[in-house]
């Protein structure tokens, strides 16, 4: 958030105007009427209300940054993100197990050793889901490092649509995901693969961009105004100690440090 400048508003309010029209009426007979009415002559109370008022916009301007909500809502997004993409690259999800169907024939329940679809499809659904959530949140943050992460994130999105449509996963309206169930269970397996698993892979890539929003809201200064006239980062600490302790909670074997840096 740029800092604002008291300054950049003063220009806005023309002291040169004649208050002496507003006491036309007044007489000699109050003391502080005529002292009121010098005041108001001579610019000396225009001053005073252009220095009130311009303070008073250059406060409400500094509000214009993310306040503690939003931000604590676009690092849960983040956080939840990251962990749904990183479930996506887990090998276990990909390899074959032993599942019991029934068979279409017979109605009898047989045991076969194929990939869990169930499994796989909810994980894609829930990264669907988290993903949008990112992108709503996003949408309504004033942090240019969370834009900026947000930005270069559906970019890479869009880059790899073709590869994405393949596997039932389409990009609509407003950067977000929709995901087609029965197209998921239809893909090629090692389509799936590539887009979810190794390093470079689609959901690796979203992974480290998720930390990086996550961070960027973590480090922003929730806007809190003191009496003081400057600015108290108290709530924003207490925000990410909370939001810290959330995580942990859902997740204690994840790993709290970040070694990701914004690209």
């Amino acid at each position: 958030m740029s800092k604002v400048n008291f300054n950049d508003y003063t220009s806005y309010y023309d002291t040169g105007y004649d208050f002496s029209a507003l006491l036309g009426g007044t007489t000699n007979s109050s003391g502080n009427l005529l002292s009121d009415y010098a005041a108001i002559k001579n610019g000396s109370y225009g001053k005073l209300m252009k220095a009130y008022y311009a303070k008073q916009e250059a406060e409400s301007a500094s509000q214009s940054g993310d306040t503690t909500q939003k931000l604590t809502l676009m690092r849960s997004s983040a956080d939840s993100l990251k962990k749904s993409a990183d479930a996506l690259n887990d090998s276990s999800l990909w390899e074959k197990k032993k599942i019991t169907k029934t068979d279409e024939e017979t109605g009898e329940e047989v045991e076969v050793e194929d990939y869990d679809w169930d499994a796989i499809t909810k994980a894609v659904k829930a990264f669907v889901e988290d993903y949008n959530s990112v992108v709503d949140e996003a949408g309504n943050s004033n942090t240019k490092n969370v834009l900026r992460n947000a930005a270069w994130m559906t970019s890479m999105t869009d880059k790899n649509s073709s590869m994405l449509a393949k596997i039932g996963i389409t990009i609509g309206k407003g950067n977000k995901l929709e995901l087609d169930e029965d197209a998921l269970k239809k893909a090629d397996i090692s389509s799936l693969k590539t887009v979810f698993t190794g390093y470079n892979s689609f959901a690796s890539k979203i992974s480290q961009k998720a930390d990086s929003i996550s961070n960027a809201a973590a480090r922003t200064k929730a806007v809190t105004y003191t009496s003081s006239g400057s600015y108290s980062d108290t709530l924003s600490k207490l925000v990410s100690s909370t939001v810290d302790e959330r995580v942990g909670d859902k997740d204690t074997s994840s790993d709290a440090s970040s070694k990701t840096t914004d690209k």
